[in-house]
């Protein structure tokens, strides 16, 4: 029998459809009084053993050897944590206009999370860029989202996040960066277990981040704070959202062209230079809004969605570039030197319902 599998057909991740089920469970059914205690050290928990299978999975050596290609990776790096919030706190005189403040704070939250890594690889490889630079660059990325973050949240959101205080940067450090360090100081004895059940625990990845936002919105229902929310307000955040993406998109493309960087290289700047991790958001949130982390969230959950499907389309195109045709077909006629059969692209078919369904995870 065939796997069951997601229609191609469809573009929405499947996993951002649990995603919206998992609120409308907040929504119907919010966790209460001692159930809500229970949920809040489940996702407690969750978040501490999440990022414990990050550092665990990291390979210090790729790290290292990716240090070497230390311009792209500064220039993603200045892209995630210094032009998106500049970009983020220009939007501030969209508020109250377009934006409530709540919903404002969620987006300017957006802007300071880290890059993702599956979602840039897999676009990186369809294009046909620099596939280890990506790698690399999201890697670099979330682990420097594990301090720069909390320390941009506490500069330019200060007690807009409902109770953002010192406190929240010392649990940063507890459930976030200790079971980080952990995973990596035990990677020599559990690597191999993990890359041999990653497919498994890549559930648990998701099924974490689920839990997450299930606390989140539960707390978010309970305090009220949805009936803030008005479908206009909805559609302007849209609006908002699609104009910061194409922005940044045209920003690492021609940015990366500027600094003299090649195509390969410009491709994985600008996979892994325009994006932001849900993964890694969300986890941050819960711990820096509490209550208000529903809202908080709402402006990530759908950049998440719009970057997928904007990212599939711009990948298939750059895989269709004469550059990129012409360095196949030199790959092709060099052929490989060990068996003299030519060299064949892996991924050739490759679109954009093919790149949406490699960059679904939980990034």
């Amino acid at each position: 029998m065939k796997r069951l599998q997601w229609p191609s057909w469809m573009p929405i991740d499947p996993y951002i459809l649990l995603l919206l089920g998992t609120v409308g469970l907040a929504a119907l059914l919010p966790a209460r009084g001692a159930g809500a205690d229970v949920a809040s050290g489940a996702s407690t928990a969750a978040i501490a053993f999440l990022f414990f299978l990050y550092g665990a999975r990291l390979s210090t050596r790729e790290a290292l050897d990716g240090l070497k290609h230390w311009r792209l990776h500064a220039t993603v790096l200045a892209c995630t944590f210094v032009v998106f919030p500049l970009l983020g706190l220009a939007a501030r005189g969209l508020e109250p206009v377009f934006l409530t403040h709540d919903l404002y704070t969620g987006l300017l939250f957006l802007t300071l999370v880290p890059s993702t890594i599956q979602s840039s690889i897999a676009f990186t490889s369809i294009a046909r860029g620099n596939v280890p630079a990506a790698i690399c660059a999201g890697s670099f990325s979330s682990l420097a989202g594990i301090v720069v973050t909390p320390l941009l949240a506490a500069v330019l959101l200060g007690n807009s996040g409902g109770g953002f205080s010192a406190d929240s940067l010392v649990k940063i450090v507890l459930q976030l960066l200790v079971p980080f360090l952990a995973g990596q100081l035990l990677r020599r004895w559990i690597g191999g277990f993990i890359t041999r059940h990653k497919k498994v625990l890549g559930y648990v990845d998701r099924g974490s981040i689920l839990l997450v936002v299930y606390t989140a919105f539960s707390e978010g229902m309970v305090q009220g704070i949805w009936h803030q929310v008005s479908a206009v307000r909805l559609a302007g955040l849209l609006l908002v959202e699609a104009l910061l993406l194409a922005v940044m998109l045209a920003l690492t493309w021609y940015g990366g062209k500027a600094l003299g960087f090649g195509r390969g290289d410009r491709i994985a700047i600008q996979f892994a230079g325009s994006k932001k991790s849900l993964a890694s958001g969300l986890p941050m949130a819960s711990v820096l809004f509490g209550a208000h982390a529903s809202l908080a969230v709402l402006p990530l959950m759908l950049f998440h969605q719009m970057q997928l499907m904007v990212c599939a389309v711009i990948a298939k195109r750059r895989a269709r570039d004469p550059e990129a045709i012409e360095a196949a077909g030199e790959a092709g006629e060099a052929g490989d030197a060990r068996t003299g059969r030519p060299v064949t692209d892996r991924n050739p078919g490759a679109g954009p319902r093919t790149a949406v369904g490699t960059a679904r995870r939980s990034d």
